[in-house]
């Protein structure tokens, strides 16, 4: 287990969401999965009660602790793309596995994981300041998954 990992929770299907990111991101996996050695208050003995796995490079765990707390967009995963393929695939993948849309390129999982699907190019914009990026960002503004088209005029002006 690396030393610095994100612990996500989830009510009962930690692993579930694991395999689903593992199958959906490069550069991600399931690891070990330890199971409860008593019965718990939202589990019984033998439950999976942890979950190693890693989300494009980053090292997390999901802990299967059961309906109390619910995920908001105060955290989310920002996943940088390099063209509009990248980007409908990403989105496409989380919103039509029982996501939702959202603004300005945000989405949720079905766990409720909030997902920032970021093409490079609006990160490129915003970074270069001044008329361009407030062009960028108010096209942004009126989207919800980023059209990199749409960007790019954008950033021309």
């Amino acid at each position: 287990m690396a030393k610095n990992t994100i612990c996500l929770w989830f009510d009962k299907d930690a692993e579930e969401a694991a395999r689903f990111y593992a199958e959906t991101f490069p550069d991600s996996k399931v690891g070990a999965a330890m199971r409860a050695p008593a019965d718990y208050p939202d589990g019984k003995q033998g439950d999976v009660l942890v979950v190693e796995f890693t989300v494009a490079g980053v090292a997390c765990i999901g802990l299967n602790g059961g309906p109390i707390f619910k995920h908001n967009e105060a955290f989310s995963f920002q996943i940088s793309t390099e063209d509009q393929e990248e980007t409908d695939r990403y989105w496409n993948a989380i919103v039509g596995n029982g996501g939702q849309e959202s603004e300005c390129g945000w989405c949720k999982d079905r766990w409720g994981i909030s997902w920032q699907i970021t093409p490079r190019v609006l990160t490129e914009a915003l970074a270069v300041g001044g008329a361009e990026a407030k062009r960028a960002f108010d096209a942004m503004m009126k989207m919800q998954k980023i059209d990199v088209a749409a960007i790019e005029a954008a950033r021309r002006g």
